[in-house]
C-alpha cells in the first residue's frame, strides 16, 4: 500500500518480534549462566574426601583416594591409657576389612594430656613396630578448637561432636559423609558392627554391578 506521499507503507508489526528477541536472548543467557553456577556449586559441596592433608612422612595427599571405601577416622596418641587397646583393635579391624573397602585413617594429636609428644617419624615407628599398624597414618595435627585442620572441622560440624580426648572415632561412608562419632570410652569392638554393615553394602553393590 502507498502512503499519501507515494512511498511504501511500513508495517510496524513486523519489527515487534525482533525487538523482543534481544531481551529474551539475554534472559536465556543469564538463566544458563545461573544454572551452570548452581551446578558448579553443588558439585563443589564439600565432604570428607574433598580435603587434603599431610601424611606421616610430610607429603600433601588428597583424601579423595579413599572415596568409595569406608573410613574410620581416629585421633591417636602413643602414651594414652587407651593406646594399647585401641591400636590393637584398630589394626585387627584394618586386617579384617581393609584395605579395598575400608581403612582406619589415623591422625596423631598432642592436644590432650600431651600424650603424643614424639616426632612423626617416631610415631610411625612406634605404631608399625609395636602394633604392626598397616593403616594410613598422617602428620601430627590439632583436631579441636580454632586451630583444627579443615578435615576435622568438617567432621565436627557434621556430627556436632568435638574431640575432648584421644581416640575419638568418626565413621565416614563411601561418599564422604559422616555417619556417626564415638568418644574414647567406646571400644572399637563396640562400633565394629556399624563399620561392617557399611562395608557389606559396598560389597553387595559391587556384586550387583557385575
Amino acid at each position: 500500500m502507498l502512503d499519501p506521499e507515494g512511498s511504501v507503507e511500513h508495517q510496524p508489526a513486523s519489527s515487534f518480534p525482533k525487538v523482543l528477541l534481544i531481551p529474551l536472548a539475554m534472559l536465556l543467557a543469564i538463566a544458563t549462566l545461573l544454572l551452570l553456577a548452581f551446578s558448579a556449586t553443588r558439585q563443589k559441596e564439600p565432604d570428607f574426601y574433598t580435603f587434603k592433608v599431610v601424611n606421616i612422612r610430610g607429603k600433601l595427599v588428597s583424601l579423595e583416594k579413599y572415596r568409595g571405601s569406608v573410613s574410620l577416622v581416629v585421633n591417636v596418641a602413643s602414651e594414652c591409657g587407651y593406646t594399647d587397646s585401641h591400636y590393637k583393635a584398630l589394626q585387627q579391624l584394618q586386617r579384617d576389612l581393609g584395605p579395598y573397602h575400608f581403612n582406619v585413617l589415623a591422625f596423631p594429636c598432642n592436644q590432650f594430656g600431651q600424650q603424643e609428644p614424639d616426632t612423626n617419624k617416631e610415631i610411625e615407628s612406634f605404631a608399625r613396630k609395636t602394633y604392626g599398624a598397616s593403616f594410613p597414618m598422617f602428620s601430627k595435627i590439632t583436631v579441636s578448637g580454632a586451630a583444627a585442620i579443615p578435615a576435622f572441622k568438617y567432621l565436627i560440624a557434621s556430627t556436632g561432636e568435638e574431640p575432648t580426648w584421644n581416640f575419638w572415632k568418626y565413621l565416614v561412608d563411601p561418599n564422604g559423609k559422616v555417619v556417626k562419632a564415638w568418644d574414647s570410652t567406646v571400644s572399637v569392638e563396640e562400633i565394629r558392627p556399624h563399620v561392617t554393615e557399611l562395608v557389606r553394602k559396598i560389597i553387595l553393590k559391587k556384586k550387583d554391578e557385575l
